[in-house]
């Protein structure tokens, strides 16, 4: 997901794509130890659209302040 597209979401979408993100990327990470996966670099992806999320939430908290 491209930091504009996250721009234009709520505050509540964001924090329930993030929750939504880390289950499954924790979900990927145990798949991957016991049988790794077809292409593992979406791991990678899940983790910075993980920070990318929890980046605008920061920057929404801070502006609100």
């Amino acid at each position: 997901m491209k930091t504009s597209e996250i721009k234009e979401l709520t505050t509540a979408e964001i924090t329930e794509k993030l929750e939504n993100g880390k289950e499954e990327m924790v979900r990927m990470c145990l798949n991957h130890s016991v049988n790794p996966l077809d292409n593992p670099m979406k791991i990678r992806y899940a983790r910075r659209n993980i920070a990318r999320l929890s980046t605008e939430l920061r920057k929404r908290q801070i502006e609100n302040k």
